[in-house]
């Protein structure tokens, strides 16, 4: 199989994507859940870094190790937390002021 998805590159260009809308999503964004969707996404592009030299370097027989599997775990796991704290601060946020508007807040206070 010689296709595009045995291309290494192929999935740097993916991730690199994935990463630039990202970062455009999470400083263009004026609510608090998109900001968290910018950072889910860059999350996600990084995982797929990881996975993608893992994979390469299987297939290389260079050092066949499950680092990269490992991160990309790491990763996932980080996301689900940081969206399960996001919500609670999203949440915090709209029950004091009624907006998710993160200009609004200067600060939370319990």
């Amino acid at each position: 199989m010689n296709g595009l998805a045995n291309n290494f590159s192929f999935y740097l260009i993916i991730s690199a994507i994935m990463f630039a809308f990202g970062v455009v999503t999470a400083l263009s964004r004026k609510n608090a859940i998109g900001i968290f969707m910018g950072v889910e996404l860059i999350l996600n592009a990084a995982a797929l870094n990881f996975v993608a030299v893992r994979l390469f370097q299987a297939k290389a027989a260079l050092s066949p190790t499950q680092d990269g599997a490992v991160f990309a775990l790491f990763i996932i796991i980080m996301a689900a937390i940081e969206a399960a704290v996001a919500l609670a601060i999203v949440l915090r946020m709209f029950s004091i002021k009624r907006s998710i508007d993160p200009d609004k807040m200067a600060r939370l206070r319990g």
